[in-house]
């Protein structure tokens, strides 16, 4: 695997054990870590879905990917969660709040490596991007963080 699918797999991995902890009961969510997870959604909003008359632009649609490494580095400071690097590495468990962010956040920090390659590098391939793109918006995505959770 490349580095940019082997940061998405793990991330997905991270995510997954974050939420099926929270499912089986290993990690219920404070009332901190709601507001949180309700904040994140609210700054959020409108990353997912442009306009469908209008075709975003690779960069544009780079930049919102990049926008939730910021939205995260926020949110686990608000919550005094440390993100871990997810690449390479086994979520701790029981996964609770931190390792959920670190999962989110993996994928927005690819973004703003992309950003910061795009005038060297040049654009990073569509097929990458759209991957990526998935993870947060669309059914089963971070779009969908809230309905995961039972508490």
């Amino acid at each position: 695997m490349d580095e940019f699918a082997t940061r998405l797999h793990d991330a997905w991995e991270w995510w997954h054990a974050a939420i099926e902890d929270a499912q089986e009961g290993r990690w219920t969510r404070t009332p901190l870590e709601r507001q949180v997870m309700d904040d994140i959604a609210t700054a959020t909003i409108g990353f997912g879905y442009p306009d469908p008359s209008v075709e975003p632009s690779l960069r544009a649609r780079v930049c919102r990917i990049a926008t939730w490494a910021g939205v995260l580095r926020l949110a686990a400071r608000a919550g005094g969660w440390e993100l871990a690097p997810v690449v390479g590495a086994t979520p701790p468990r029981p996964a609770g709040m931190a390792e959920l962010l670190s999962a989110v956040y993996a994928v927005g920090e690819q973004g703003e490596t992309w950003l910061r390659r795009l005038p060297t590098d040049g654009p990073p391939p569509p097929r990458a991007v759209a991957r990526f793109e998935a993870f947060v918006t669309g059914p089963g995505s971070v779009e969908d963080l809230r309905q995961f959770f039972y508490d």
